[in-house]
């Protein structure tokens, strides 16, 4: 990865007008077009730049792939914190569909009666369906009590 990071900057530096450019239009279209085309035209002149620069879709893939990893990795390990740092603050409800909502200031869980399976979200955010764990029935047995 460093080898194709000094390729783009090398490539940058050779071709420091064309970025200058680019990066002028995408200013004006941003402050003057206030429709959806703004975002259109943005996504088409930052991948004419991408593919100009020698960039394949293949190395676009690949970071946001990584980024998107690490940063649900990230979450993951902030929920779990949450769930240590707040257990006593957990309330737990039985909803009239079977299934139940376990609550904290931060944290959110949904799961069913008898599941292997709990609806996992963060300050809002879902980070999807996890296995209950010991730690995560733990963490729901406490919220009864």
């Amino acid at each position: 990865m460093d080898i194709q990071m000094d390729t783009l900057f090398e490539f940058i530096k050779q071709n420091w007008m064309l970025f200058l450019i680019a990066l002028i239009v995408l200013f004006v279209i941003i402050s003057f077009v206030k429709t959806m085309i703004k975002w259109a035209l943005v996504i088409v002149i930052v991948a004419g730049v991408a593919v100009y620069s020698g960039v394949t879709w293949k190395d676009i893939d690949q970071v946001v792939t990584t980024v998107k990893d690490e940063t649900v990795a990230k979450l993951k390990d902030q929920a779990i914190q949450a769930m240590k740092d707040e257990a006593s603050k957990a309330t737990y409800e039985r909803n009239k569909d079977g299934s139940y909502t376990v609550k904290t200031p931060s944290l959110e869980l949904i799961g069913q009666a008898g599941s292997t399976k709990v609806h996992v979200s963060l300050g809002g955010v879902s980070l999807g369906e996890w296995e209950a764990t010991e730690m995560i029935r733990q963490f729901i047995e406490g919220a009864k009590k």
